[in-house]
């Protein structure tokens, strides 16, 4: 009996030796932050090393498609407004006023939490050296209708997608017929357009700014919010989040000094 004592004793303490539990905290966001929420993310995890966070980077769209499947998310940021009003009960009888009154309204988005938290610029980006001799919005719209060039967009259900698609009505383009002539090209997310314009396949692309940065392509024209509106990154913690303080204050942290020195340095403008 004297001999078990000591291995009783430190079966006992070995929980308390053991130290606190890592929280495994896992945030959805836009393909265009991978850059710098990963930079961010291992300053956060220096500053709270109990916090292990694990990043889901792709389309907003394919983001928004994999919380409505039951994926385990914390916190979402979207690079549009569109997919995170559909997963927020709040504003969806706002925005799906035509929707069927028996249709529930998804309810993902947990209350109080959401917050307009970056800004980002539409540009026309083109390859290094600018072989097609693009330099603007206005350019690209007398080439395309002349079947000169070749563009990259993203796809229809990608924000960059839909900012372009404003873009192309603003200039009275024909998107459907455009395609047909073989003078588009498309990506799934804003990262699979930016590697288009860098490899050369094609002669520009419309991305934002800060993939622009990222990837050292030379923008050569910005859309204005009377050609696309304003592009901004909605954020929020998920109601199924088993982490939700844990969200938030990682939400909180995007919003300070250090996290905006990040942002700021590739164009993002920091709204919180």
């Amino acid at each position: 009996m004297k001999r078990l004592l000591p291995l009783l004793l430190a079966l006992l303490l070995l929980p308390a030796c053991g130290g606190p539990k890592e929280t495994e905290l896992t945030v959805f966001a836009a393909a265009s932050l991978q850059e710098t929420l990963t930079e961010i993310g291992e300053l956060y995890q220096t500053e709270r090393p109990g916090v292990s966070l694990v990043f889901n980077f792709d389309s907003s769209g394919t983001l928004k498609t994999q919380i409505e499947e039951g994926a385990a998310c914390d916190l979402f940021i979207s690079a549009g407004r569109k997919q995170m009003d559909e997963l927020d009960a709040a504003v969806q009888p706002a925005v799906n006023a035509d929707a069927p009154e028996e249709e529930e309204p998804l309810d993902f988005v947990l209350s109080d939490t959401r917050i307009n938290l970056l800004e980002n610029k539409v540009v026309l980006a083109v390859p290094e050296g600018n072989p097609a001799g693009i330099h603007s919005f206005g350019e690209l719209k007398t080439a395309l209708e002349a079947g000169d060039i070749l563009l990259a967009i993203g796809n229809e259900d990608v924000p960059v997608g839909q900012y372009t698609q404003k873009i192309f009505a603003y200039y009275g383009l024909d998107e459907a017929a455009l395609n047909a002539a073989g003078a588009l090209t498309y990506g799934s997310n804003v990262k699979e357009v930016t590697t288009q314009v860098s490899e050369g396949t094609v002669d520009c692309g419309i991305i934002y700014a800060t993939d622009a940065f990222s990837a050292g392509l030379e923008p050569v024209d910005a859309a204005t919010a009377d050609m696309c509106g304003q592009v901004i990154y909605p954020a929020a913690a998920l109601k199924n989040s088993k982490a939700p303080e844990e969200a938030k204050e990682f939400l909180n942290y995007l919003r300070t000094p250090e996290a905006g020195t990040v942002l700021e340095a590739v164009g993002f403008t920091p709204l919180g």
